[in-house]
């Protein structure tokens, strides 16, 4: 029998299959307020059992790249409320991702008076595109101070109200992927010499001050997170601990008794594998639900599941350019290819018009 298309238990909630849509930038919410378009696309993907959204920023100082959204206006908020209004309707639960973008940014995708925030004032490699001038250079951040860190945690707990505020059942914090939680994590970006930087105990206290804030104002049992050891993307090269430095994460995060880690192997995107050491070392030492993701087909999944890799799995890119996957994956019905050339374009097209099935 099949377990993929079962039901799922997260915490409290009951997932109407063990299929996650994986968090996806798509860069449709105009002025940083989610919209009816948005509502639309979310809504035409919940027969999934858990939708992560696209990574939304807490904070006017995390929005580093055009049009992504937030969570830290009133007006963000009702945005967010039409998207969590039309998802539960089609049976999906939802989890809104916190992504705060640190050092990859760029002042023109900032609204006024928002600062370039990271753990030490180092340069990311590479560009961000800007709507008013293209592709440029991404410039040296900020060094946080202890009384920015302070603030910025204060902006997780309070988007974490919000999000309860906007219907979402849960939260999870983006820290991977090299945007700020990881870049605290990672001794390329974090150069401190204080609390926060160092040893592995200092460099993940950040990422753990967050979570501490989050499950005091919502609940444990509404929290997840994200992370990508051996992930390289935003000038994350690997280095000689990581393996280590992230089982001290999975054994701190257990301890606090989040709901879910969302493990993601950058692998079929070029990036080096995630060793089944590392995904065993989390599955031994994280007590909740362990959410795998990177390059999962149906059959693939179905296996992990069957022997007992993880909790559920996650997809992104099928279900970007499947609205029906679940119903596909299901019958062995051909899927639509992803049109890589609207991904993170404005408006409809190849975001709310991807052909479903009969």
């Amino acid at each position: 029998m099949s377990q993929l298309f079962s039901k799922a238990t997260l915490g409290s909630l009951t997932l109407q299959n063990h299929l996650v849509m994986a968090p996806m930038t798509r860069n449709r919410a105009i002025n940083n307020i989610p919209n009816d378009l948005m509502a639309k696309y979310y809504a035409q993907r919940a027969t999934a059992g858990l939708i992560v959204t696209e990574g939304t920023s807490p904070s006017p100082n995390g929005l580093g790249y055009p049009r992504i959204p937030g969570i830290f206006s009133a007006e963000q908020v009702a945005g967010w409320k039409l998207v969590t209004d039309a998802v539960r309707p089609k049976g999906a639960k939802i989890f809104i991702q916190f992504m705060h973008c640190g050092r990859v940014s760029h002042p023109l995708n900032l609204p006024a008076g928002a600062r370039m925030l990271a753990p030490s004032a180092i340069a990311a490699s590479g560009d961000m595109y800007t709507d008013a001038e293209g592709l440029r250079p991404q410039p040296v951040p900020e060094a946080m101070t202890l009384e920015d860190i302070k603030s910025t945690i204060g902006e997780f707990a309070q988007g974490a109200k919000n999000a309860m505020t906007a219907g979402f059942d849960g939260i999870e914090l983006h820290a991977a992927n090299g945007y700020l939680l990881e870049q605290f994590i990672r001794p390329n970006s974090n150069q401190r010499s204080d609390l926060y930087g160092g040893s592995i105990e200092n460099r993940s206290r950040f990422v753990l001050e967050i979570a501490d804030a989050a499950i005091k104002a919502i609940g444990k049992d509404k929290v997840g997170i994200r992370l990508s050891p051996f992930g390289v993307f935003n000038d994350m090269p690997p280095y000689e601990a990581m393996e280590g430095d992230y089982a001290y994460l999975a054994q701190q995060l257990n301890d606090r008794g989040l709901v879910y880690i969302h493990l993601v192997d950058h692998s079929p995107m070029g990036a080096p594998p995630v060793p089944a050491s590392m995904k065993a070392t989390f599955r031994k030492l994280f007590k909740g639900k362990l959410i795998l993701s990177g390059g999962y087909d149906a059959a693939r999944a179905e296996s992990d599941l069957a022997v007992g890799k993880c909790d559920l799995i996650a997809v992104g890119r099928p279900f970007l350019a499947n609205p029906d996957l679940v119903a596909r994956w299901k019958s062995g019905a051909p899927v639509n290819a992803p049109d890589m050339d609207t991904f993170y374009t404005p408006g409809a097209k190849g975001y709310t018009d991807y052909p479903t099935q009969g």
